[in-house]
């Protein structure tokens, strides 16, 4: 399947997740539930005015969670509805887009679901693996820019796949697969299923730091 479509499936196999599960069912994002995740793929696919507040702080990112809020208080069944038909045009639409930032956006969320409800890692298609792990390169340096004291290179578990990220000593080394590797640099450390190995202080240097947007 083309890369740039896996950013669908996984807006499919969450809005089929957040229908079985109701608006209440919790997420990795406590206190958020999954009403309020709902809503934050609404606002993110719909509201251009508000969604660039979902990354910057300040005013902007204020309004954008008042907005987030007011979405939260509609209909769940019409929430989830609007998440699973996608943005009507627009930036999301953009081929580039839905390859690197939208497929992050989905499959995060999505197991931000997934693992707040006890299901573990998937066995994911091979090109799918091949997507995330294009993804994890790219972003890498900038979700890790709060590490201090240690360098970091990543590791494709099981493959010859390796890609530094930050120089320094000590290095400690982040192993997994595409999607846990992801996870993990996203802030989602308790949940992803990764090796970290290193000198004590390197280790040390990345539990410590707080990664992801």
């Amino acid at each position: 399947m083309p890369a740039e479509f896996f950013d669908d499936v996984e807006r499919a196999l969450l809005s089929d997740l957040l229908d079985e599960l109701g608006p209440e069912a919790p997420t990795l994002l406590a206190p958020w539930t999954t009403r309020d995740m709902a809503a934050h793929l609404v606002l993110h696919d719909r509201d251009a005015l508000a969604a660039p507040g979902l990354v910057l702080a300040g005013p902007w990112g204020r309004f954008a969670e008042r907005r987030r809020r007011q979405l939260a208080q509609r209909d769940f069944t019409a929430l989830t509805a609007t998440v699973r038909s996608g943005p009507s045009r627009g930036f999301f639409r953009i081929g580039w887009v839905r390859r690197f930032p939208g497929l992050n956006e989905f499959f995060v969320h999505h197991e931000d679901v997934r693992r707040a409800n006890g299901r573990g890692p998937r066995n994911l298609d091979p090109a799918m693996d091949e997507a995330l792990w294009h993804n994890v390169t790219r972003s890498a340096r900038f979700l890790t820019r709060r590490l201090r004291g240690a360098g970091l290179e990543l590791q494709w578990a099981g493959t010859t796949h390796t890609h530094p990220v930050r120089r320094g000593e000590p290095t400690a080394r982040l192993s997994g697969s595409p999607g846990e590797l992801l996870l993990h640099l996203f802030g989602r450390q308790d949940a992803a299923r990764v090796e970290l190995t290193g000198t004590d202080a390197a280790i040390s240097a990345v539990r410590q730091a707080r990664f992801g947007m």
